[in-house]
């Protein structure tokens, strides 16, 4: 049950600041756009949940960026 909590609050984070901030005019678009978001989520975005580190950091994945491939 809590796990959903977390899911519910991403995808609200995604929706509001990315989806229904842009007019994607095509998929790729879109996949593009969201992808620059989730990298930028976990690499850069400190989360307060996470005293302030980025889900990298915590997870510790050793300042190893995740990209993802059009």
């Amino acid at each position: 049950m809590l796990d959903n909590i977390f899911v519910e609050r991403l995808w609200w984070t995604v929706n509001h600041e990315e989806v229904y901030l842009k007019e994607y005019r095509t998929p790729l678009e879109a996949r593009i756009n969201l992808g620059t978001f989730f990298w930028h989520y976990k690499n850069k975005r400190p989360h307060q949940s996470m005293d302030d580190r980025t889900p990298c950091e915590v997870y510790n994945f050793q300042g190893a960026e995740v990209h993802v491939s059009t």
